[in-house]
């Protein structure tokens, strides 16, 4: 277990080897701080995608490889910085990698967030929901709201009609019949001509009445059918963007409903993973230079001066090779021989030259 954790913290497991049981037990402890760091950043990654794929074997992939990101980048963050002898150099150092484990410390806690407050959460969204699903009706009820008003109008003006034309029989019903028994009109009791005009007109409106009522009731029918076709298709648009409404609990949503809980609890448990995702920087930076630390500076001196002595030597062993061939090509420079030999070539060279040209010269003239 203690190599393992040591593995975690990236420092060399050899070089710990040679060390007290005391530094490696601090290297072990940091290794299980990052161990655990990334197991949480596991559980976190895996809720969250689990809230937008809606499968446990999806989100259960993916928060192993957000784990796995997170382990070798606090992992890296760890064994990257190195114990100096001044503390400001120590904190320099350390700062972009502050920042990181700050981000880190962000993505980490959101998702956790919402799992501890997921019934706030759910309160939240449900007075979203009702508060959209109202909107949307009001909205929908907008776009069909001519249409209903035109055939409602239409229908209630063809009741008035009739409603009209019975208390216009009413009415004529009443004149003549009172003209029959004297009490209005000429006074005259009996069924004169005055009232025999005026059961007339009474008898014409009765006709018109009688005519009326089928056609306007054959006309309301159809404009109850056509109202009724309306409102049917504003009850499938409302039945078609409900379910929009009901499915408004994604990731975004309820990070959204969680920004609108009280802002210092989900700010303590910010501080609390971010207390945890730097515990392992702070640590190495409060400890003081350690014997790993000594031997790993002593091992890396040593690589330094090998390397800048190799370097040194090839140096010089470059620049004795060039001096060298100087001399020597300065001294084979002198001799006859080499002269006379060059000139030889040089002229075999020019002749067989001259020769290829005049074979392509030759060709082309045919």
């Amino acid at each position: 277990m203690q190599s393992f954790f040591i593995f975690c913290s990236g420092a060399d497991a050899d070089l710990l080897d040679e060390c007290s049981a005391g530094e490696r037990n601090k290297y072990a402890g940091i290794g299980a701080t990052v161990f655990f760091t990334a197991l949480m950043a596991f559980f976190a990654s895996a809720y969250a995608l689990y809230t937008v794929f809606d499968s446990y074997l999806v989100a259960a992939a993916f928060g192993l490889v957000w784990g796995m990101l997170i382990f070798n980048l606090d992992r890296y963050i760890v064994s990257t910085l190195k114990k100096s002898d001044k503390k400001i150099n120590e904190i320099w150092q350390a700062t972009p990698r502050i920042l990181l484990a700050i981000i880190i410390a962000v993505v980490i806690s959101k998702p956790l967030e919402l799992k501890m407050f997921e019934k706030e959460i759910d309160r939240v969204l449900l007075a979203e929901k009702n508060e959209m699903t109202l909107e949307n009706q009001e909205q929908v009820g907008l776009l069909f709201a001519a249409e209903e008003s035109a055939f409602a109008k239409a229908i209630q003006d063809l009741k008035d009609e009739v409603t009209n034309k019975e208390a216009e029989v009413e009415a004529l019903y009443a004149t003549y019949i009172a003209e029959a028994e004297g009490t209005a009109g000429t006074n005259r009791l009996g069924k004169g001509p005055v009232y025999k005009e005026k059961r007339d007109k009474h008898d014409a409106a009765l006709a018109e009445l009688t005519t009326l009522k089928p056609a306007n009731a054959e006309k309301m029918l159809a404009l109850e059918t056509q109202l009724a076709e309306v409102q049917e298709r504003e009850a499938a648009q409302l039945l078609a963007t409900q379910p929009i409404i009901d499915n408004f609990d994604g990731l975004m949503a309820r990070i959204s409903a969680l920004n609108k809980l009280p802002f210092l609890i989900s700010f303590f448990i910010f501080l609390l993973f971010l207390a945890i995702e730097t515990s392992p920087i702070i640590a190495k930076l409060l400890a003081p230079k350690g014997e790993y630390d000594f031997k790993l500076a002593e091992r890396e001196d040593l690589v330094k001066s090998w390397v800048t002595q190799q370097k040194q030597q090839q140096t010089v062993m470059v620049q004795t090779d060039r001096d060298l061939n100087n001399r020597v090509y300065a001294d084979i420079a002198d001799e006859e021989e080499l002269y006379n030999y060059k000139k030889k070539t040089a002229r075999q060279l020019m002749q067989k030259q001259a020769d290829a040209f005049y074979e392509k010269q030759k060709g082309i003239l045919g």
